[in-house]
């Protein structure tokens, strides 16, 4: 019996890369006719595969799972991802925002790549095989369009992805295998995903789709702690979405869990004073609307005029003191996410707790898990997939040990 992987995404693929580096044959198993479905979707717009910022702000983006993250993140982080790449033959570069992009964008070559080089080293990959659970033996059980297959295994890697787009494969059906062998498994739940405004009948028709640039969010949580982030974000027909609020999510989420609802706050005009606005607004001329005269002064587009009048009316118009108070504070209410299939990725999953250091589950001796189906959560700007490929790592690693004590006992 050998090491069996399912799942073919980041994780999967870079814990069969440890087993395979290591001189274990590997099989690994996709319920998608091809791997690395959902990888090749984030590469679309240009695949953003980890960030430059330093260590320690890095890891923090981890939130609550940041003490179990913080350690396989040392092992394989940014810089030693950047130099797997390298070893492919992919080489990366720090974007202005400090997130970093193989030099041609995309995730399919680098893809092509690396499958190529585990097709080599002997990966042996079995697609359109759906995971079923165990049989009465303790076999591993998959379904493909002919057949049932029973595997025995002497270590198995589950890299199963989390509950969204479930059209790319990952959507959550493992969650009742794992629970049924008693496996702590904690509620999934959208993250990096848009959220739901009451917006005028205007503003959804005239205004959807339109992005918000430049502007500076802030945020108080459930502790009372209050962040302050610049970034861009989208207005929908439903309310918001964009990479500002993905930063925001988990607690976002946590806010309308606790209350009904969530409230920030935006600001229109981050690069000028509350003072620099009043005294602007003060010489505006009579026979100007205030929407022409906020786009000649401050480029004020159409998006974030009528986001200002959605929530403030025409009332301080005239109050120049108030109207800068708004422009500088827009408060915008949310009351729930967009649907878990939408969302970029999602939050629960199996529990470290349930856990040894090498990732393999109390419960089931030889079996690990790896990427997205764990219990944390990033934002998005390569937090994601760093994530992914250092626990894949750590998984594959694992079961190197594991094997290990096997053939030794």
């Amino acid at each position: 019996m050998g090491a069996i992987v399912i799942g073919g995404g980041p994780a999967g693929l870079m814990a069969a890369e440890q087993l395979l580096n290591a001189g274990h044959a590997v099989d690994l198993y996709d319920a998608m006719p091809t791997v690395g479905r959902k990888f090749l979707l984030a590469g679309v717009g240009g695949l953003n595969i980890t960030h430059a910022e330093p260590f320690d702000a890095f890891c923090r983006r981890y939130g609550a799972r940041q003490p179990e993250l913080q350690p396989l993140l040392t092992a394989f982080g940014a810089a030693e991802l950047r130099q797997w790449c390298a070893g492919l033959g992919v080489e990366t570069f720090v974007g202005t925002s400090g997130r970093v992009f193989p030099q041609e964008m995309k995730a399919a070559p680098l893809l092509r790549k690396w499958l190529a080089r585990l097709k080599h080293q002997g990966l042996r990959l079995h697609t359109r095989h759906r995971w079923q659970g165990w049989d009465a033996q303790g076999r591993l059980l998959f379904q493909n369009p002919q057949t049932t297959v029973a595997a025995p295994y002497a270590a198995a890697i589950l890299a199963l992805g989390g509950g969204s787009w479930k059209k790319l494969g990952s959507d959550g059906a493992w969650v009742r295998l794992l629970v049924d062998k008693g496996v702590p498994v904690a509620p999934l739940q959208p993250a990096n995903c848009g959220f739901l405004c009451n917006w005028s009948g205007h503003l959804r028709s005239r205004f959807a789709g339109s992005p918000l640039k430049s502007v500076t969010l802030s945020l108080t949580d459930q502790s009372g702690q209050t962040e302050t982030r610049m970034g861009e974000m989208i207005l929908t027909e439903r309310g918001v979405e964009g990479s500002l609020v993905y930063t925001f999510s988990a607690r976002l989420r946590g806010l309308i869990q606790a209350g009904g609802s969530a409230t920030f706050h935006l600001d229109l005009l981050p690069n000028h004073t509350h003072a620099q606005i009043e005294s602007a607004l003060r010489q505006k001329p009579a026979r100007k609307t205030l929407g022409a005269f906020l786009k000649s002064r401050f480029k004020l587009d159409g998006a974030k005029t009528a986001l200002l009048f959605e929530t403030q009316g025409n009332a301080q118009a005239a109050d120049c003191f108030r109207l800068a108070s708004a422009l500088k504070a827009i408060p915008v209410t949310v009351t729930a996410t967009t649907p878990i299939d939408e969302a970029i990725s999602t939050a629960g999953g199996a529990l470290f707790e349930g856990m040894d250091g090498n990732l393999m589950l109390r419960q089931l001796p030889g079996v690990f898990c790896a990427g997205e189906m764990l219990d944390w959560e990033a934002p998005t700007g390569g937090y994601l997939l760093t994530a992914c490929f250092a626990t894949g790592r750590q998984a594959g690693q694992g079961a190197i040990r594991w094997l290990q004590t096997q053939t030794t006992a």
